[in-house]
């Protein structure tokens, strides 16, 4: 696979490995603990050759790791890599999003602490400062990796 030049925009960049709605749902089902390839097949409904493509795609830029769990025949299972962890609070983001504005506030899953079942929420916090802050209080400017002269 052609790496191309990296991008000034990070979420151009994240686009470029998880910019279309099957892979997006494929990380849903992952992190549901999904491995197998025909478990996705039949959860998603997805065109054997759609998924064979995705999951490629995703190993191949890191995101998930095959791992062989049958010798004869030889099959593979789809497991999160420290990278495609970290992606749990964009996808959570893309759900309360989703929650908000497209059903109505009536969450079909609800994200619970495992140790004592109570609802999680997803906040912003300034460990410098210690304090939480909205998507207001939050401004921009170039970073070290930016191309863009200040």
């Amino acid at each position: 696979m052609r790496e191309s030049p990296a991008p000034d925009c990070s979420i151009q960049a994240s686009l470029d490995v998880l910019g279309d709605r099957w892979t997006i749902l494929i990380l849903r089902d992952a992190f549901r603990g999904v491995r197998r390839f025909e478990d996705f097949r039949k959860d998603l409904d997805i065109a054997r050759p759609v998924l064979t493509e995705r999951l490629k795609r995703l190993v191949e830029r890191g995101v998930l790791a095959r791992h062989l769990y049958c010798e004869r025949p030889p099959r593979h299972e789809y497991r999160l890599t420290e990278m495609g962890m970290a992606l749990s609070p964009a996808l959570v983001a893309l759900m309360r999003w989703g929650d908000r504005w497209l059903s109505d506030g009536d969450a079909p899953t609800v994200l619970v602490h495992e140790a004592c079942g109570h609802p999680l929420d997803q906040q912003f916090v300034c460990w410098h400062c210690d304090e939480t802050f909205t998507q207001y209080d939050i401004a921009s400017r170039p970073g070290p990796g930016s191309t863009t002269v200040a």
